[in-house]
């Protein structure tokens, strides 16, 4: 198990493609292998990385475990309180402790069974207080009950509802045309649901899907509050919320749409089209504040994007401020902790940025190796509680990966 320093001057790669073929309605089951591809970089977009980096800013890291129990590829992760949640593509929901005093010995017994196993495919997770939200290949969503101290979860909603179902078979109104000419009410998805995510206050979830739709449910009665048909022109990927209530979606269709339901409206508009990836945007990620928004593509770069005006000023529009580039493959995932980014490839590495003070400039801190093929997912969070790290925060990384395996890293960072 590896961690390199990450090299603060990158070459341009040679482009071998000029753009992302068009995804098909029949090859919508591949979307999944299509964004494994690996496309030019982006040499139009200028790079954010230091080219010196002072010893001040070494990151530390310890590798802690492998989780190995999952027999098929791990496709999302979640963190609660005191546990990771994983979820793979044969169904199956597995619970692990977080505390890495307890992985000595869960290492020295035989892996518990699931928590749930089923037929469909885990795309995505969600975590609300004691609700799970899991987004499936069978275009459903399924809302269970999670007991952290039995360690155990139950189905409690499968959505859309049977209610919801029932109220719109009536009127011809609710029902949209979806492909070879077939019709449904449109509180259905009808293609693989990728991404799910929370709103600020927790009330609301939006689900992106492979049928280039996002919906809005309510996490209190689960019901279906709307559906954004055709968001997109090809397969929707991720799907995230800032706390000012702005959806950004990112697409097959290499386009970024940002949508704002603003006060007294039912529905969301586009407000916004963020154009500058060439090849199919698989990850976003917010920082805390909502002022910046990362993306990530088949053309291994991370855009970063920062909201005009700051995050305290009335602008809303995002401008490009520049790249993040390293990875040698497509970006798959992305997730921030505070002013630290996490990137997973399909270079099979993890990647630590940070945001210096400026907030204009990034070091690359390190690159963690170790796992046999792509990072599909990252979970990353700050360690509570921990000694000896004065000077400095310590987060604990969780990379899942195609290879069936979940590895566990902690990461120390000095303060700058």
């Amino acid at each position: 198990m590896r961690f390199h320093p990450c090299p603060c001057t990158l070459s341009t790669l040679s482009p071998q493609h000029d753009q992302e073929p068009e995804l098909s309605d029949s090859q919508r089951n591949q979307s999944d292998s299509k964004s494994l591809s690996s496309l030019p970089s982006l040499p139009s977009v200028a790079s954010l990385t230091s080219h010196s980096q002072p010893p001040s800013t070494t990151a530390n890291y310890h590798y802690i475990t492998t989780f190995k129990a999952h027999t098929s590829s791990i496709f999302s992760l979640a963190l609660t309180g005191k546990h990771l949640l994983s979820a793979s593509s044969d169904g199956q929901i597995r619970i692990w402790p977080r505390d890495p005093s307890s992985i000595s010995s869960l290492s020295q017994s035989p892996p518990l069974p699931p928590i749930a196993s089923g037929e469909s495919s885990v795309k995505s997770m969600v975590v609300h207080g004691d609700r799970l939200f899991t987004g499936h290949q069978d275009h459903k969503i399924r809302v269970w009950k999670l007991d952290e101290k039995q360690e155990t979860i139950k189905c409690i909603a499968t959505l859309p509802t049977l209610n919801d179902r029932l109220l719109k078979l009536v009127f011809a109104k609710n029902y949209v045309k979806i492909r070879r000419h077939q019709r449904c009410t449109w509180v259905h998805h009808v293609d693989a649901i990728s991404s799910l995510a929370l709103s600020n206050d927790g009330s609301l979830i939006y689900s992106g899907s492979w049928d280039r739709t996002f919906k809005v449910w309510r996490t209190i009665d689960f019901k279906c509050l709307e559906s954004v048909w055709n968001a997109h022109d090809d397969a929707i990927n991720a799907v995230v919320v800032s706390h000012d209530g702005y959806v950004y979606t990112g697409s097959a269709d290499r386009k970024i749409k940002v949508w704002k339901r603003h006060g007294g409206e039912r529905k969301h508009k586009l407000v916004d089209t963020l154009e500058k990836h060439k090849s199919a945007v698989n990850a976003l990620a917010l920082s805390t504040d909502g002022s910046v928004l990362y993306s990530g593509a088949c053309d291994r770069s991370i855009i970063v994007w920062e909201k005009a005006g700051g995050c305290g000023g009335d602008g809303w529009q995002m401008v490009v401020a520049g790249a993040l580039r390293g990875h040698t493959k497509a970006i798959l995932c992305i997730t921030v902790v505070a002013d630290v980014v996490f990137s997973g490839s399909a270079d099979k590495t993890i990647r630590v940025w940070r945001r210096g003070i400026d907030g204009k400039s990034y070091c690359c801190l390190g690159v963690l190796e170790g796992h046999k093929s792509p990072i599909k997912c990252l979970a990353a969070a700050e360690e509570v509680c921990t000694s000896g790290s004065s000077g400095g925060t310590s987060y604990l990384v969780f990379g899942g990966s195609l290879d069936c395996e979940i590895k566990m890293w902690k990461l120390w960072v000095p303060f700058l």
